[in-house]
């Protein structure tokens, strides 16, 4: 039996720390193996338990996540890590990015779609909140050129366009598989394909792509 994954929390707000710890303990199919509200021991909580992955906040009184996040790499910590957060702002997503965070969550979405990402996260996908897709998109206008998407887009199967546009929407595999009415594998393979189709190594990257496709068409 698999091992659960390993998550260290950062999160000054006591009732959404322990909200979270019990969702992912729970239901998540991982382990919390330590929950903190203070970045000064956060060195210290990644070096004893050595987690999959560190789930942070963004805005805390002693020290903002991404500052937490900088010190912690100059130090020489290479734990993935996953933001979530209440801000929107394009410019905290692209500080986030740059920065090679494995995912930008926010605290509004569905307590069961942000046990999922903060899953795939941990196994090593990009992940972000599916509101945030748009300004993903225009932060990453240097992407195919119009012709070249187009013959791209032109290479998929009417299968492939429709899982294609519930990607874009950031549902996980399982909620396109339900809406489908088709099995989950049968999604990975679908998945696996459009990446491989459109030269892309990610479903982020794949959900940017389709965005800017439809923004080009009309």
């Amino acid at each position: 039996m698999n091992q659960p994954l390993k998550i260290v929390i950062v999160e000054d707000h006591s009732l959404c720390r322990t909200g979270l710890t019990d969702l992912l303990n729970q239901r998540g199919q991982m382990q919390v193996v330590a929950a903190t509200g203070d970045g000064e021991l956060v060195a210290a909580l990644l070096r004893d338990h050595q987690p999959d992955l560190l789930v942070l906040d963004l805005r805390m009184p002693s020290i903002d996540g991404l500052s937490l996040l900088r010190r912690l790499r100059a130090a020489g910590f290479g734990t993935p890590a996953l933001v979530l957060t209440m801000s929107d702002a394009q410019e905290d997503l692209s500080a986030a990015l740059r920065l090679g965070v494995r995912g930008y969550l926010l605290k509004d979405m569905e307590p069961e779609d942000v046990i999922s990402a903060i899953g795939r996260a941990a196994r090593g996908e990009l992940v972000v909140a599916p509101s945030l897709m748009l300004k993903l998109a225009q932060m990453l206008q240097t992407g195919a050129p119009g012709g070249e998407r187009k013959d791209l887009m032109g290479s998929l199967t009417e299968r492939e366009l429709e899982i294609l546009e519930h990607l874009a929407r950031g549902e996980s595999n399982k909620t396109i598989a339900r809406a489908l009415e088709i099995s989950h594998d049968t999604v990975k393979l679908h998945v696996r394909h459009i990446l491989a189709k459109l030269n892309l190594s990610s479903r982020v990257e794949a959900a940017v792509f389709a965005v800017e496709a439809r923004a080009k068409a009309r």
